[in-house]
């Protein structure tokens, strides 16, 4: 899709995007006109949009109506037109401060009343992850040849549950490496087993792997993504509990008017909360986020039920360890200038509070 725009369509879209996130309704050229001071003729604004909705910007749910953003529109607002006021932030943090200020020493009070302040504040459903202790330690790895092409991953803990994962292996192998694969996975299984052994997750996340890769050179892409596997394993060896409130606020927002779309939500929250969980709160994602608060509109949720949805997200920490995450939900038409900042700052906010 084009994403080389100029200055005057950027700002058309920009524009467009805000009125409909403040309005519900599909925005036309005339009320661009009409109520933004573009200084330029209602036919010139009409073109731009529909530039922009060829390039994939913008929709029209009807022929007749006006443009509404797609879910490519809304992330090309998040990651390039929006402008977060530091000013405004402060006073969000300040915000955030005044109401969750403890009167107790109970995280989990702290957390309920947090999750419940998100909720009422945003208009939206907020969830909130309670902090992982990791204490989950590794007690052994065992490598098994499927194939040339494929291992299996066999991780025991040390409450002796264990998981299994098949993996696909990238080496270029001979015919003479292929019949000594097994016993270098061996080797390789020992290898991991004494750096690994008693280590626990946030051990291992701490571990300096260009130190163990250089140890094994030939084995770097491998190892690195055995290790994410690793991560996954001793993460979802128990399952985090979490905390929601706002069903009845979001209900209020009309693109959750229809009684199939309130069913939609029910579900999620109700039958498919283990699969929501890791959508709010997964380390092996959260090593690879380049920025605070991850953002995932629309489609990019990789459950149906959350295609008409916005999930903003953000991990508090305790001495550095991720441990928990802050999280709302709500439609894609979300007020992402506001929310963002809030998200960021409830997890900055019980962070300070736990460390």
């Amino acid at each position: 899709m084009q994403t080389n725009l100029s200055e005057r369509s950027q700002k058309i879209l920009q524009t467009t995007i805000k009125h409909y996130i403040a309005t519900a309704e599909p925005v036309g050229s005339k009320t661009l006109v009409d109520e933004y001071d573009f200084q330029v003729s209602s036919a010139t604004v009409r073109n731009i949009l529909g530039r922009l909705e060829k390039a994939g910007f913008l929709y029209q749910p009807h022929i007749s109506a006006g443009r509404i953003p797609s879910d490519f529109g809304y992330r090309t607002y998040v990651d390039r037109l929006l402008i977060l006021d530091r000013q405004w932030e402060r006073k969000i943090e300040q915000e955030v401060s005044k109401n969750l200020q403890q009167e107790t020493n109970n995280f989990d009070v702290l957390l309920q009343r947090a999750t419940q302040f998100l909720a009422d504040i945003s208009g939206y459903i907020a969830l909130i992850t309670l902090p992982q202790p990791h204490t989950t330690q590794l007690r052994h790895i065992h490598l098994v040849q499927i194939s040339v092409t494929q291992v299996m991953l066999i991780v025991v803990t040390d409450s002796y549950q264990t998981q299994s994962i098949l993996m696909n292996i990238s080496l270029p192998l001979t015919t003479e490496e292929e019949t000594e694969m097994a016993d270098e996975l061996q080797i390789l299984a020992n290898f991991l087993n004494a750096k690994l052994h008693g280590k626990t997750l946030a051990e291992i996340v701490k571990l300096d792997w260009q130190e163990i890769d250089r140890d094994f050179t030939n084995y770097t892409h491998f190892l690195q993504t055995l290790l994410k596997q690793l991560r996954r394993c001793l993460h979802t060896s128990a399952t985090p509990q979490v905390i929601i409130y706002g069903l009845s606020e979001v209900l209020r927002q009309p693109e959750f008017s229809q009684l199939q779309q309130v069913k939609m939500l029910i579900h999620l929250l109700e039958q498919q909360r283990d699969q929501l969980i890791p959508l709010v709160f997964d380390l092996s994602e959260i090593e690879e986020e380049t920025t605070k608060v991850n953002v995932k509109i629309g489609s990019e949720n990789p459950l149906d039920s959350m295609r008409p949805c916005t999930l903003i997200s953000a991990t508090y920490r305790q001495k550095n360890i991720p441990v928990g995450s802050v999280g709302l939900i709500g439609p894609t038409r979300m007020l992402y200038e506001y929310t963002i900042p809030l998200v960021e700052s409830t997890a900055d906010y019980l962070s300070d509070a736990l460390s």
